[in-house]
């Protein structure tokens, strides 16, 4: 009975620290103007605000296994929220920029654990046929924070001060703190498991090299850059070094036995497919709602605030039903859902109703929310408890990774489709034109004065650039499609007696 009570408490602990980590992956992304008001640098050097974080956290992540088993869950779970709380304390009193990204590293770094060894908590407390609803309520800390963040950010930066983006995480973090400190049983640790220095190191190289590549790779140009050049071959070399490491190491940084299970290997294939779309409209359509649109800033915040919504009662659901329905009918049906959400985005334009953004991010979101819980449930359902701190870590940092490469992915589609609209648009524009000649006839348009000539100009670009979002669109909704043969991989789960 006490551990049946105890349950209830101890997800509403590690929810509450998956928030906060997930929370300040976006929450500074607003805060950045003010940021420079009071310490100063440029727009690209601020930029190292946000890239300190993710990186940090890229690398810390994998670290988690290794550390759980050495020192104890609890230990490390514990030592992770008291330096995320005081190191997003000192980012909320830093005084320089050189400050700021030291003390954002430390945040990064420090919260890189929260996320896996959250799950992985859940996992143990739980019994299995129970974990599909875990999931759900902990996908909520996961998914929520992102999509959050920026509107919470910028209420804060608006209506008190930028510091307060980081000072709201010191109640929260005494909350998790005293909750993790009266509820999560202390866990012995091997003192004897050694350490894989020269894995984490070409791991660390790898995914820290590629997280470079695609968070500077829009400002630079891509490839047209050396730096996105030179990180992008520092990339594959870490990455083919660590491969072959982890083949011939007898105790590698993260363990093989994770990658002799199908459900494992079939869940990681998904994760990185979904997380390219899970961030990647969040990308888009504030510039679509703002840019295009006209919608102040704070209306963006809330017209994306649906989404969240939508995320919350698909994860409810599956909570509620998962345990009658198998969970690859689930993940197809969120999947085909979010598919169609985004479609009907495609044809979103400088004139679409509220409404139908509203409906749109409802749905998307409530297609992602039926995916998250059954995808976990699945890919963890037979993976053994002393494997599952390695295997949420390498769990989360494929989602981060997927996430990061959609939304560099659809930055860089939406510069190209668009150049390429407007050429073809361009090339329209002739006397010969019957629609241009009824144009002007009409007194819409005018070619004869300076004036005249500009407002076509306007209008070819304003075209183009709706064209851009709406093909972009359409490339993350039939990445969701493509997804759904992934489930085929995943063995059924049956739930446990």
């Amino acid at each position: 009975m006490a551990a049946a009570l105890a349950r209830p408490a101890i997800t509403a602990t590690v929810v509450l620290a998956t928030l906060i980590q997930a929370l300040d992956s976006t929450i500074a992304n607003v805060a950045l103007p003010r940021m420079q008001a009071s310490l100063g640098g440029t727009q690209q050097t601020l930029a190292w605000v946000l890239t300190s974080y993710v990186v940090a956290a890229a690398i810390s992540m994998p670290l988690t296994g290794f550390l759980a088993a050495r020192w104890g869950r609890r230990r490390v779970f514990v030592a992770s929220v008291i330096g995320f709380t005081l190191a997003s304390v000192a980012c909320g009193l830093a005084t320089s920029l050189a400050q700021m990204v030291a003390f954002r590293t430390l945040q990064g770094a420090f919260g890189a654990f929260l996320v896996p060894l959250s799950q992985s908590v859940l996992l143990d407390a739980w019994p299995r046929e129970r974990h599909r609803a875990a999931m759900a309520v902990w996908g909520m800390g996961v998914m929520l924070g992102p999509i959050l963040g920026p509107t919470l950010g910028g209420w804060l930066s608006e209506h008190h001060h930028w510091r307060w983006v980081f000072f709201i995480n010191l109640p929260l973090g005494a909350i998790t703190l005293a909750g993790l400190l009266a509820l999560l049983p202390a866990s012995p640790g091997d003192r004897t498991r050694r350490f894989d220095t020269a894995g984490f190191g070409f791991l660390a190289l790898g995914v820290a090299s590629l997280q470079l590549m695609l968070d500077r790779g829009e400002s630079l140009d891509w490839f047209e850059s050396r730096e996105i050049v030179a990180w992008a071959v520092l990339a594959a070399l870490g990455g083919y070094l660590y491969l072959v490491h982890a083949l011939t190491h007898p105790e590698p940084l993260l363990t093989r036995a994770l990658f002799a299970d199908r459900n494992f290997n079939a869940g990681l294939a998904m994760m990185f497919a979904v997380g390219t779309v899970l961030l990647a409209t969040m990308a888009l359509l504030p510039p679509l709602l703002h840019g295009l649109g006209g919608h102040p800033i704070d209306a963006v915040g809330l017209l994306l605030a649906p989404r969240g919504v939508g995320t919350m009662a698909g994860m409810l659901t599956v909570g509620w039903y998962g345990h009658r329905v198998d969970g690859r009918a689930t993940i197809v049906v969120g999947l085909a859902i979010a598919a169609f959400a985004l479609m009907r985005m495609a044809r979103f334009d400088a004139d679409t109703p509220t409404a139908d953004v509203v409906t749109s991010g409802l749905l998307q979101g409530f297609g992602l929310g039926l995916v998250f819980p059954s995808l976990n449930a699945l890919s963890f359902a037979s993976i053994a408890p002393r494997h599952r701190d390695d295997g949420a870590s390498l769990f989360a940092m494929v989602r981060n990774l997927g996430s990061s490469i959609g939304i560099s992915v659809v930055i860089a589609a939406l510069a190209r489709y668009a150049q390429a609209h407007h050429a073809e648009l361009a090339v329209r524009i002739d006397p010969s034109s019957l629609a241009l000649r009824w144009a002007i006839e009409s007194g819409a348009w005018r070619i004869d004065t300076p004036e005249g000539l500009a407002s076509i100009r306007e209008e070819v670009a304003r075209q183009a650039i709706t064209l851009a979002f709406q093909q972009d669109f359409r490339l993350t909704a039939w990445t969701c499609i493509a997804a759904m043969p992934i489930v085929l991989l995943f063995r059924p789960v049956r739930p446990a007696a």
